[in-house]
């Protein structure tokens, strides 16, 4: 049953509903936090392996330099009887490997007895001596003695001449000639040289390498930038003797909200995709809202079209029933399947079925022509036990909103109680007219009583008198029996002229009297003369 538009609108249906949208927004709100957090962990992730990466590659060419070190050192062994040439193996030893800022060599006690001085560096020792600066490779040395292997120093920071200063770390490797100690060769390596030596092209535009200390404190460093300090890798170089350690400081800083093309275009995309969400939210709440305002117009056309009194019906172009309202159902008799299903309208009359398929056909040509009839006619149907009824029907075109015609739409009208009031109204309209004579006459009745009680006496008088006169005797010497020959044409003439007159007011009274009284008037066919005849009497009085 349709409902009313004034009924209030069923809140417990939106609120599932509002409900559902608003777990859809904060499920896609959650979404995308956590894809924007786990896109900056994936980005700070591979900053940090690539920070790692470089450590570990920086970490194997300082061992790997080390090793080349510690070999041209070695060979320099093979020769050290021949003191004339130590001096061209060390120079050549210098210009291959160019962390090494000084290579000395010396004797079991420790003594310098020669030294060479790095062509791509200032000397070092020259605004401080090396006997005030030789404890740390003295430490390394005696360390290489006892143990009979290399040997690297601690880190020291040696003053240059300029007022500027370097970190150190000597290297002292043991010389033995059939077994016994003959002396030692030192080499004294430049830390900063050591990592520019050590990293790559790649490592030094990105990342910073520098040797610490445990406590933090940066003893040298490399690299064509700063460190950011936000993805650090540290390592330990293990050193005989004395370990290193490497740290490796990436200049990338934390990632923005946008690291990254792919992550703006995943970014983008999601936004893009919020938005459609939020245009379909909006479009669904306008979709509820347009199907909520049709249900409540389909109700309210509804409940109109059930409560009115009037017969719709729709018919398609070639007449079949295609809607009907309860009205009209009530009104045939016949049920809405019942008449859908019909190909011939049941309330037809069956004696009118050839007139009425006629009278369709030629407004169905009408119509095809646009010259259908806009006002209403009248006509008879026939309700589901047989009854006649007269209806007035009100036709007009379907037209659809592209203004194509459909079919036709009727209001039907049961003229059955109009026409019961009419006659009602009519009987009531007569009895009054009955009645408005019936006092007319009243009347006139008593004026012709009085007016016709006198001549119908004279008459009867006068007739009687003439009667008198035939029957009285004649003349003296004439025959009793026989009547005056002069005087009976005369009474004779007038006795015909008396009954003549009683006759005519007769008739007078008599169609006074069916005028006033109440009687079925019947219509039947007569002369003119008769007519004139009839009302004449009342014209002459």
């Amino acid at each position: 049953m349709a409902t009313s538009p004034s009924a209030p609108p069923d809140g417990g249906s939106r609120s599932p509903r509002l409900l559902l949208w608003v777990a859809l927004v904060f499920l896609l709100v959650v979404a995308q936090t956590l894809l924007v957090v786990l896109t900056l962990r994936y980005e700070q992730g591979r900053a940090q392996d690539r920070t790692d990466d470089q450590a570990g590659a920086a970490q194997g060419e300082i061992r790997r330099r080390a090793q080349l070190v510690l070999q041209g050192l070695q060979g320099l062994q093979t020769r050290d009887g021949d003191s004339t040439a130590w001096p061209g193996l060390a120079e050549a030893l210098l210009r291959s490997q160019r962390e090494i800022a000084r290579i000395e060599r010396r004797d079991a006690r420790l003594q310098i007895t020669a030294a060479a001085d790095s062509p791509f560096h200032p000397p070092l020792f020259q605004r401080m001596p090396r006997a005030e600066m030789g404890l740390e490779a003295e430490v390394a040395c005696g360390i290489a003695r006892r143990l009979a292997t290399p040997a690297f120093s601690r880190s020291q920071f040696v003053p240059l001449s300029s007022g500027l200063g370097v970190e150190v770390v000597d290297v002292c490797v043991p010389v033995q000639q059939a077994g016994e100690l003959v002396g030692f060769h030192v080499a004294t390596l430049l830390l900063s040289q050591w990592l520019d030596e050590a990293r790559g092209a790649d490592t030094g535009r990105s990342h910073e390498l520098s040797f610490v200390e445990g406590d933090g404190t940066r003893l040298a460093r490399s690299g064509a930038v700063r460190g950011a300090g936000v993805y650090v890798a540290e390592r330990v170089v293990d050193l005989p003797g004395s370990p290193l350690q490497l740290r490796v400081d990436a200049a990338e800083r934390a990632p923005s909200l946008i690291p990254n093309l792919a992550t703006a275009l995943v970014l983008g995309l999601s936004i893009a995709l919020f938005g459609v969400v939020l245009l379909l939210v909006r479009d669904g709440r306008r979709r509820a809202a347009a199907e909520e305002a049709l249900a409540e117009s389909l109700g309210f056309r509804k409940a109109m079209e059930d409560s009115l009194l009037t017969g719709l019906r729709a018919r398609d172009r070639q007449g079949r029933i295609v809607y009907v309202n309860p009205a009209f159902c009530r009104m045939v008799g016949f049920s809405a399947d019942e008449l859908l299903r019909a190909t011939l309208p049941p309330y037809w009359p069956p004696e009118h079925v050839a007139d009425y398929q006629r009278r369709q056909a030629e407004r169905q040509a009408a119509a095809v022509a646009d010259e259908a009839p806009h006002q209403g006619y009248e006509t008879v149907f026939m309700r589901q036990d047989g009854e006649r009824f007269p209806v007035m029907i009100y036709e007009a075109p379907l037209v659809t909103g592209t203004g194509k015609q459909t079919g036709w739409m009727s209001a039907v009208l049961d003229l059955s109680s109009q026409r019961k009031v009419e006659d009602l109204s009519r009987q009531q309209q007569e009895r009054l007219q009955a009645t408005a004579r019936l006092a007319t006459v009243g009347e006139m009745a008593s004026l012709l009583s009085h007016e016709l009680n006198q001549p119908l006496s004279a008459i009867a008088s006068y007739a009687t008198g003439s009667l008198n006169l035939l029957h009285a005797p004649g003349l003296p010497g004439a025959d009793p029996a026989a009547p005056d020959p002069e005087l009976l044409p005369s009474l004779q003439h007038a006795l015909e002229r008396i009954a003549e007159q009683a006759e005519r007011a007769g008739r007078v009274i008599k169609s006074v009297h069916d005028f006033v009284r109440r009687r079925h008037q019947a219509h039947e066919v007569i002369g003119a003369d008769l007519l004139i005849e009839s009302v004449l009497p009342l014209v002459r009085l």
